[in-house]
């Protein structure tokens, strides 16, 4: 795995000398007015900066290549009085917010200093970035994202026209056009398992030849997109107009994360899309996955921007009730996918997870064609999966499945779930009918619960990726109506409830395993538990927001064990309560049953401890607790 890219890291060696400088000339003009306090020292008369620490990076972007970032420092304030019978001196701690602005193209040679401050907590801007300078974009906060690139680089296609008009198509070429990149369509690789490059500078690499039959060398100008359409022809598995869409997003949104990547490695030049597993480019895979995922959503939101969308679907489900003589809205759905459909030209499935997105619920059971035939309609409780979840997959996916993924081949093997009309349902009377000549079929009971009875598949969107790819890449399945990646959700979350039962009890053994082999080294622990996760400091401390150093200091017992560090440790390995009690015992951070914060760490130890590290840090801040 390629090395964790980190701009905070960056900002500690590269700015440091200055960042001391500005924190000792402000003590040094204002530390009469900071409330410095001492028992040693009543009176203060003298202070001046000992030491300081780089402990936080917060990075906002800027136009073109520049990003602003604050620094919050923890100095450490020498102070001293005198008398004249004593000498009294102190050393105290505080936090300073020093920020700055710098230019990436130059490698932050330039950085500026703009205010020094006491830090005080902030609520991250809304053009924050991470600690790989991935944009910040949250979840409800996608489409206004979308809007906003499209208002830049596209902003007819959020005019909305009159019933008897088609919506403004979102052309991929012209859009690349108006980025500066230009598009080239050649073979990549001979086993077609690349599909698409994006060179951000110009590159001497090696590429398939199909008239030789060998990788050639070939040099690739910067801002170009490669598309193979040779992979597309023969896989049926993308589509070169969103791929290139797909990868305009890449352009405008992580270009700081390849400059990033560039201080780091001078040889960098692109992103390599993989159909399957790998890391061609040379980012950290936590990056290159919150770009995958910014990416995913993004683009259909470009390509379908909801206004638009919105207003023509209305437009469509009015138009064709009142030519059918429908009474309901699910009799006309279908056709109002497909004639939205070959407005925004996308595929029938995009539009109609769109639309459900969108708040168009008639659209859940509808237009689902596998296989060439269609699956019968089936309904499920409602909130039973999410909107990126189904039943239904691909016989060729189904597969796939059951070749990479163990638990699904150990479930079908048995033969407690078999493959019917594009479902694996539970093999029971209840569930399971056949006909006169044998052949088995979903009962009408099943297809009224089928989150009863179904096993559960992830979908992502617009792409094809596998649960271990790292890479940045974009894959549509088109000309097929499936445009999405289907891979094994778990099979338990709405199985029978004995086959819960079991799958929790083999889970929980799982963790009393490891909890067994943990000693009272804290060494060994850790060891033990990053192995058990295939992570190691560095990973985890991208995650937590500490420098590894500081963990493996805190782990060796080279400096005093810190609560919130210990905790973060718990909840960046995602460690169940009956391992995290005894990582903390180990670490020497006992949780007081008195201490209301500490109480609240326990709490989320106990109910947040599968989530993303994040996840518990927001949980904690509504509480005042800070990990």
């Amino acid at each position: 795995m390629a090395e964790v890219r980190s701009i905070f890291s960056y900002v500690d060696k590269k700015c440091y000398n200055g960042l001391y400088n500005a924190a000792a000339e402000y003590i040094a003009k204002h530390w009469e007015t900071m409330d410095l306090e001492s028992q040693r020292v009543p009176d203060i008369q003298t202070a001046e900066l000992a030491d300081a620490w780089v402990r936080r990076v917060y990075v906002s972007d800027l136009p073109g290549d520049r990003i602003a970032f604050d620094v919050g420092l923890e100095v450490q304030i020498a102070v001293s009085s005198a008398d004249h019978h004593n000498d009294f001196s102190d050393e105290l701690t505080e936090w300073l917010r020093i920020s700055c602005e710098g230019d990436l193209a130059q490698g932050l040679n330039d950085w500026t200093i703009i205010n020094t401050c006491i830090y005080r907590k902030q609520n991250f801007p809304e053009n924050s970035m991470s600690d790989a300078l991935v944009p910040d974009i949250r979840n409800d906060k996608m489409d206004d994202a979308a809007t906003t690139f499209l208002r830049e680089y596209y902003p007819e296609a959020l005019r909305i026209t009159n019933p008897k008009e088609p919506p403004v198509f979102v052309d991929p070429m012209v859009l690349a056009k108006r980025l500066g990149l230009q598009v080239v369509t050649r073979s990549i690789r001979e086993d077609g398992t690349v599909f698409g490059q994006l060179f951000f500078d110009d590159a001497d690499t090696e590429m398939y030849d199909s008239d030789q039959d060998e990788m050639v060398p070939v040099h690739i100008p910067g801002k170009t997109i490669i598309v193979d359409p040779t992979m597309f022809l023969l896989t049926n598995y993308g589509s070169p107009g969103n791929t290139v869409i797909h990868e305009c997003v890449h352009w405008v949104k992580h270009r700081k994360v390849y400059m990033l990547e560039k201080l780091y490695n001078d040889k960098a030049h692109g992103i390599t899309c993989e159909v399957t597993g790998g890391v061609q480019a040379d980012l950290s895979r936590r990056a290159t996955e919150r770009m995958e995922s910014q990416a995913n959503r993004l683009a259909p939101r470009i390509q379908m921007p909801s206004g638009p969308f919105k207003a023509k679907a209305n437009d469509y489900i009015s138009r064709f009730m009142r030519e059918m003589g429908a009474r309901h809205e699910i009799e006309v759905m279908e056709a109002v996918i497909q004639q939205l459909a070959t407005d925004f030209v996308v595929s029938r499935q995009s539009v109609k997870i769109r639309l459900v997105e969108l708040g168009f619920e008639a659209a859940v059971g509808t237009f689902t064609y596998i296989d060439d035939h269609y699956v019968k309609p089936h309904s499920f409780r409602k909130g039973a999966i999410r909107v990126d979840q189904t039943f239904s997959i691909s016989a060729q996916d189904a597969a796939i499945q059951r070749l990479i993924n163990p638990e699904l081949k150990k479930l079908t093997e048995t033969g407690d779930y078999l493959f019917i009309d594009n479902h694996f349902v539970y093999n029971t009377p209840l569930y399971v009918e056949s006909d006169a000549d044998g052949n088995f079929d979903l009962t009408a009971y099943a297809r009224s619960h089928m989150d009863e009875c179904c096993l559960v598949f992830d979908m992502k969107v617009t792409s094809k990726v596998a649960d271990t790819y790292h890479t940045v890449c974009f894959l549509n399945r088109e000309p097929s109506d499936i445009t999405f990646d289907i891979t094994f959700h778990n099979g338990f979350q709405n199985a029978p409830p004995e086959r819960q039962i079991a799958m929790r009890k083999k889970q929980q053994e799982e963790w009393l395993g490891i909890r067994r082999q943990m000693t009272d080294d804290p060494e060994q622990c850790m060891k033990l538990l990053l192995d058990w996760r295939g992570m190691n400091y560095t990973d985890l401390g991208a995650i937590i927001g500490r420098n590894p150093k500081t963990i493996s200091r805190t782990v060796k017992g080279e400096t005093a064990p810190d609560l919130k560090t210990a905790a973060g440790i718990c909840f960046g390995l995602n460690l169940p309560p009956v391992i995290s009690e005894k990582l903390l015992e180990v670490l020497g951070c006992r949780l007081m049953p008195m201490n209301p914060s500490h109480q609240w760490i326990n709490e989320a130890l106990h109910v947040k401890y599968p989530e993303p590290f994040k996840s518990a840090q927001s949980y904690l801040e509504a509480f005042d607790v800070e990990i």
